[in-house]
């Protein structure tokens, strides 16, 4: 059953590890009817599969779930034909998946920029902000957060919404659709 205003285009959900994001967005996307849900995790060890089985377990069976771990801008252009909402959780994991298989970040953030104005339903991007912390000593955990960071604002500049979500409770930050 569809509830709620509108879903925007592009809604970027933000927030930290555990903040409830995740949850956030699926509750947007659910809003709007079923909804297809672009996993980028892998389960590579035992503590991601406890954290995809719970993540499974608290949708519930109303998703189609479709794993994309690394081609993620060629399964949105596939997946939104439909014209269901779809929620990508999450660009955090993606990106690491990214940088593991030697692909270039600013190459695929500018891909995955490029599609979504072209994308024909609806899409929510769940991101993990990492920019709150201190630097880092290490030149990898590093250059995965300036990526990061890099790919939150590219996202943040083409999403309608913007939420950031903390401690459950969202704050939004951008909506071209609310009246100032």
């Amino acid at each position: 059953m569809k509830t709620g205003k509108p879903l925007p285009a592009v809604t970027l959900v933000l927030g930290g590890i555990r903040s409830g994001k995740s949850a956030h967005a699926e509750q947007l996307t659910t809003a709007r009817g079923n909804g297809i849900y672009l996993a980028t995790a892998e389960p590579r060890d035992a503590e991601m599969m406890r954290r995809i089985a719970s993540h499974k377990e608290r949708r519930g069976e109303i998703w189609t779930t479709v794993e994309t771990p690394l081609d993620l801008v060629e399964t949105l252009r596939e997946m939104t034909r439909e014209g269901a909402p779809v929620l990508v959780d999450c660009l955090t994991v993606w990106l690491s998946n990214l940088m593991e298989a030697g692909r270039d970040p600013e190459a695929e953030t500018r891909c995955l920029i490029a599609c979504l104005s072209d994308l024909s339903g609806p899409v929510v991007l769940v991101s993990n902000e990492v920019g709150l912390g201190g630097i880092s000593s290490n030149p990898l955990a590093r250059a995965f957060a300036d990526s990061l960071g890099h790919l939150n604002q590219a996202a943040a500049m083409a999403a309608d919404r913007v939420v950031l979500v903390t401690a459950g409770l969202p704050l939004v930050l951008k909506d071209v659709a609310q009246k100032d």
